[in-house]
């Protein structure tokens, strides 16, 4: 898939509706050429882990037709998983969410004709992996809150971090509520970190929501 940036935002010009829709479809369809598999995820800093694995993996996600698309929030998830289905690109769907988006993906999943009464298991086998509470927890999770301070460092943000931690609201929270309040701080922040944490991760230590992902 030569142009993912290309075949991205025309995406999200067809998905948004409007008078401009229809010439979205079009460039979406014609920038399309060679995609097998879409990727749906929330937002850009999963995106920017699933790509961060793939590439820690050897793997060419453009070369084999693999496009992460962020959704820029879950309620859109059903008029996403339409455009890709047999009405529109005809492509594979998998995705990506958060525990508390998950009511949003099963809605979609079922509008969509992927089948009713979809449990997280169910989910999982479609290629739609639910992450407790959100990736963020699973990589603190998995890299523990000693592996993550060891990214921050690497990051240059400990600093920032000890100061932020010193904060009167900060004080009485868990290390690990506190790592995960510092990683969304910022504009551009959450996404940075969530690739610098995936790869940081031992191999065998990827969370199964994200390990699943790319195991499709």
């Amino acid at each position: 898939m030569p142009e993912p940036d290309r075949f991205r935002a025309a995406v999200h010009l067809w998905a948004a509706g409007g008078p401009d829709a229809a010439t979205a479809a079009a460039a979406a369809r014609e920038s399309a050429a060679g995609l097998r598999t879409v990727v749906l995820v929330e937002g850009v800093s999963d995106q920017r882990a699933v790509e961060a694995l793939a590439e820690r993996r050897h793997r060419d996600l453009a070369g084999e037709g693999v496009c992460v698309v962020p959704l820029g929030g879950a309620m859109s998830v059903g008029r996403y998983l339409r455009l890709f289905g047999s009405q529109g690109l005809a492509v594979a769907v998998l995705g990506l969410c958060d525990e508390a988006e998950e009511g949003f993906f099963r809605r979609g999943l079922k509008q969509a004709g992927f089948g009713a009464a979809l449990d997280r298991s169910a989910m999982e086998a479609l290629g739609f992996g639910v992450c407790v509470t959100d990736l963020e927890d699973e990589l603190i999770r998995a890299l523990g809150s000693d592996g993550v301070q060891r990214v921050i460092a690497d990051q240059r943000d400990l600093g920032r971090f000890r100061v932020f931690q010193n904060q009167p609201a900060q004080r009485g929270r868990s290390i690990e509520r506190q790592l995960r309040r510092f990683l969304g701080t910022m504009s551009g922040r959450k996404a940075r970190y969530a690739e610098a944490l995936v790869r940081a991760l031992d191999p065998d230590r990827v969370p199964r929501p994200l390990d699943r992902l790319l195991a499709n």
